[in-house]
């Protein structure tokens, strides 16, 4: 699954336009490298999201493309 696309249907961020802007303008990393939009999504990876003074950094439980709202925290685990 794309990355843009996962971080929406996690509900990490809301919308999946403002996820792409994000990738586009380097404050999303995944396995501390700097991550497109476009990149794929894998089960164990690390993803860092740098928002304005919040730093927050998930490793990704399983990938899914349809999931609820009281279930979307279960697609990753919160490291920090």
């Amino acid at each position: 699954m794309r990355l843009d696309k996962y971080l929406k249907v996690s509900r990490l961020i809301k919308r999946r336009t403002v996820a792409n802007e994000a990738c586009d303008a380097g404050k999303i990393l995944v396995n501390d490298k700097i991550a497109r939009a476009s990149y794929d999504v894998k089960v164990g990876d690390v993803i860092q999201i740098q928002m304005g003074q919040k730093e927050l950094k998930v490793q990704v439980e399983q990938v899914s493309d349809v999931m609820r709202k009281e279930e979307a925290a279960d697609l990753y685990r919160v490291l920090s």
